[in-house]
């Protein structure tokens, strides 16, 4: 079963503290071990989900992972590294990331890694189709949020809300709280020692198929 090694958390701790680019040029090896063990466990993810997604068949890894470069182009946070990888498997790979609703796969050391979803500040043109959506199909919206499965696993959903109604939708909508949001997102912390149990793949696999039905609502395929 491939997994999360150890080795991989290690490293990713160690470049927290050594964030600079001569440190990981002299650790490239270790890096580059790292990267190919993260690559393995999320194909193998993409593979097992798609067996009940199947418009994910035949996505490749290198199209959902993240560069470990930071952009630091418009921050005032010059940290050259992440800390942590990252996949966004989707239709298409993480550029459709602004289209549809995906599964988000995060690896990061001091438990801080997780499973999650959703639609993240989708950009207007979709967030006013899913507003819309829910204006029409509210109940089926709040029967998939309201499933047992998804409330043991998940809880609530989460996302930046606007203070008042969005335009177009009257203060007592039924939905108004839902229609307020601006993004619309699961997720599942997952611990260090879980992260690298031989079943985490079986684990992450069991949280997407649960928030499938929330990905399929949210996205306009």
């Amino acid at each position: 079963m491939t997994q999360i090694e150890q080795s991989t958390l290690t490293f990713l701790s160690d470049l927290k503290y050594h964030n600079e680019r001569e440190w990981f040029q002299k650790n490239r090896k270790r890096y580059d071990d790292a990267r190919k063990n993260f690559e393995s466990f999320v194909q193998a993810v993409i593979e097992r989900i798609s067996e009940f997604d199947p418009i994910l068949k035949g996505l490749e890894v290198k199209s959902c992972t993240y560069r470990i470069n930071r952009d630091i182009r418009f921050t005032n946070d010059k940290t050259i590294y992440k800390t942590y990888m990252g996949a966004f498997i989707v239709k298409g790979g993480k550029k459709n990331g602004d289209r549809y609703a995906g599964y988000y796969v995060h690896v990061e050391p001091g438990s801080n890694s997780m499973i999650a979803g959703g639609a993240y500040v989708p950009p207007m043109p979709w967030l006013t189709a899913i507003r819309e959506k829910i204006d029409e199909q509210g109940d089926t919206f709040v029967k998939i949020l309201k499933n047992k499965d998804f409330l043991d696993f998940f809880g609530v959903i989460e996302g930046e809300k606007l203070k008042s109604a969005p335009k177009g939708y009257a203060r007592d909508n039924r939905y108004i709280e839902y229609l307020k949001m601006k993004s619309f997102l699961v997720s599942k912390m997952i611990s260090d020692k879980d992260i690298t149990d031989s079943k985490c793949v079986d684990y992450i696999v069991k949280a997407a198929r649960i928030m499938k039905p929330l990905n399929d609502f949210l996205s306009n395929y």
